[in-house]
């Protein structure tokens, strides 16, 4: 029965929820803040030095040309493009390790999630869901020693699942209820021969349980297997070893929760005669029923779950888990996980009777969330959102896929059969399955803001110093210590591929202590104020000294060529102390270095830019005047207040 299409389905509503151009990551809001606040420095630098060179009574012209190159080449062309860099170069190297990133704003957002809610089958456990034991008449039996009564119990659980005959069922619990008979060696007509599939109820999470109505001898047979909390409120007698007895709904309810304590998945089975088998199967046929045993299934938590949960904890993620099983079931895999934390227990029932603001109250101390439905997870996600966390959803199966679309973060697990409907909804696939690709996606996602920031400095902070040195450069010599066609030359060997080089470079220190401090408002705050800064005065000082120590012993062209050298080198010095032994940042430095080194020492090419050829002692004096500058940068900051 078709009863909503289009937006009125919760996959319409899901898909509805992505609809529309994605809102600017922080990194590019930050980019734009930047960009509009380098422009009035760039133009004031350019003015300042007019200004400087006309109080010197130098030829207005002259200055007019070099003070417009120079407001033209402090503003910082690479800046908009550092962003796409730094999350496709982090894209890439997640991919070499099993994750694909569908859209490269998600490196962001995953640096600055701060909640993970964690689907716990196929995700936290192997999703190797496999039938265990069968209980009944007061005993748990396992699979390979059932006695004849948990025979029939086991029986009974397979005649209320789908039908095998039509291929594997979509449910891993009905899967693992049918490969589970088959070890044991039980088949549908065990206990009932002549039985015959007529009609059934299928499960939905709604529902809460899956009925099957057969055709025996004796008329019509109602099989039914579910979740406890659901099925045995339906059942009046309970079978025992020697017949049907009232049934006792606090010992029915304390066997399924001993099962559920050891970290069992329970399903509770059931059965309830008829004259005849109806052509179709109501709810209110599924009542009545005599309860025969319990079945317990378990599904292997991941090895590495509980180092990764603790991994995440330690980098200021807040971990959930949301499971459709019961409450404590759900309580037993979290302790094991060191998910519950003291944290409170939330169940669909109870969520159903809370509304948003009570909702709202209850997430803090919220770890676990069982016997949820689809709905649920889509309205703990908005819920989590509302309150200003930061929400990643992780999951394989189609009825997640609504809340992993909803998420900042979707991400879809697919190592292990995870459906397409999950894996279309997601940010992030994860195409191995395993936890630790998860927790080297969000590394990345810290280290990027780490990373940017680490580019934004040298490049807005070797601008600010180009600046500074032609502006002190100005007023101490009266012109100009580096011609239009100089600056140019600054600008090509400096600004745009070293930066996007650091902005590329894989994460220096990936240990979750010290990612935590990264962040949107860490990285490209303070931090970022005090790195451009460090570096802008470095690299003015260092080139200004080279510049002047020239001066003082050889021509003004010479001065101005070791000054150009000097300028290069330390703002290139800085690069490979932020690159680290990255090879990209260490051939784009080389590259740069070689370019500046033939310009300056091929006489043609060199006069062409207004240098000259310098000996050994000009290189000695830009050399050392870079390096003291470079030393001076990297011990700034280790030195300066960090707040």
């Amino acid at each position: 029965m078709v009863v909503a299409v289009g937006a009125a389905t919760e996959a319409g509503h899901s898909l509805a929820v992505g609809d529309g151009a994605p809102p600017d990551s922080g990194v590019e809001a930050r980019m734009r803040e930047l960009t509009r606040a380098t422009l009035p420095a760039a133009l004031l630098g350019g003015a300042g030095m007019v200004v400087t060179g006309l109080l010197h009574r130098r030829p207005p012209e002259e200055l007019l040309a070099t003070g417009l190159n120079l407001a033209i080449a402090a503003v910082p062309e690479g800046l908009p493009f550092l962003a796409t860099v730094a999350q496709l170069g982090a894209a890439r190297r997640l991919a070499g390790r099993g994750a694909l990133v569908r859209n490269p704003r998600t490196i962001e957002a995953l640096g600055r999630v701060n909640t993970l809610c964690f689907d716990k089958t196929g995700t936290l456990t192997e999703g190797r869901i496999t039938l265990q034991r069968v209980s009944c008449a007061g005993r748990d039996e396992k699979l390979d020693a059932l006695s004849e009564q948990a025979r029939e119990v086991l029986a009974a659980g397979l005649r209320a699942s789908p039908d095998p005959g039509f291929g594997e069922p979509a449910h891993a619990t009905d899967r693992a209820v049918i490969q589970g008979a088959r070890r044991a060696g039980v088949d549908a007509q065990h206990g009932q021969q002549g039985w015959w599939r007529a009609t059934e109820l299928a499960f939905e999470p709604s529902r809460g349980f899956h009925a099957v109505c057969g055709r025996v001898a004796a008329g019509g047979l109602v099989s039914v297997k579910g979740a406890p909390e659901v099925v045995l409120p339906r059942c009046a007698t309970r079978r025992t070893r020697t017949g049907a007895e009232p049934l006792d709904g606090a010992a029915a309810a304390a066997a399924v929760e001993a099962l559920a304590r050891a970290g069992y998945r329970v399903l509770a089975v059931a059965e309830r005669a008829l004259r005849a088998a109806p052509d179709t199967l109501a709810e209110d046929a599924v009542d009545g029923l005599e309860l025969l045993g319990l079945l317990a299934l378990a599904d292997p938590v991941r090895d590495s779950a509980a180092a990764a949960v603790s991994g995440l904890a330690r980098a200021g993620v807040r971990t959930a888990m949301i499971t459709g099983d019961h409450p404590s079931t759900a309580e037993a895999i979290a302790a094991e996980l060191g998910i519950l934390g003291g944290g409170s227990i939330v169940t669909g029932a109870e969520l159903d009777a809370l509304d948003d603001a009570e909702l709202a109250a209850l997430l803090p101390d919220a770890t676990v969330y069982a016997r949820v439905t689809p709905a649920h997870k889509v309205r703990i996600v908005e819920a989590l959102q509302r309150s200003g966390r930061v929400v990643a959803m992780t999951g394989d199966g189609a009825n997640d896929a609504p809340a992993i679309r909803l998420a900042h973060v979707g991400v879809a697990f697919t190592g292990a059969g995870g459906a397409a409907a999950a894996r279309e909804a997601a940010d992030l696939v994860v195409t191995d399955g395993r936890i630790e690709t998860l927790i080297d996606a969000i590394v990345e996602g810290r280290a990027l803001w780490s990373s940017v920031r680490d580019a934004l400095s040298i490049l807005l902070g070797g601008n600010l110093g180009e600046i500074g040195f032609m502006v002190a450069g100005t007023a101490l010599g009266g012109r100009s210590p580096l011609n239009p066609r100089q600056i140019l030359l600054v600008n090509l060997a400096t600004d745009l591929f070293p930066a996007m080089a650091i902005a590329m470079r894989p994460p220096l220190d990936r240990s979750p202590e010290r990612l935590l401090r990264e962040g949107p408002e860490v990285s490209l705050g303070h931090a970022l104020t005090r790195d451009m800064a460090v570096r802008a005065t470095t690299t003015a000082g260092g080139a200004t000294a080279a510049w002047l120590v020239a001066r003082a012993t050889g021509r003004a062209r010479r001065a101005q060529t070791v000054g150009l050298i000097a300028l290069v080198g330390t703002q290139l010095g800085q690069t490979l102390v932020a690159g680290g032994r990255s090879p990209v940042v260490l051939g784009t430095s080389a590259l740069s270095a070689g370019a500046l080194a033939a310009v300056v020492q091929t006489p043609g090419i060199s006069s062409f830019f207004g240098c000259t050829p310098v000996g050994p002692a000009g290189w000695a004096i830009a050399g050392v005047s870079a390096a003291t500058a470079t030393a001076a940068a990297w011990a700034a900051p280790r030195l300066l207040p960090q707040g």
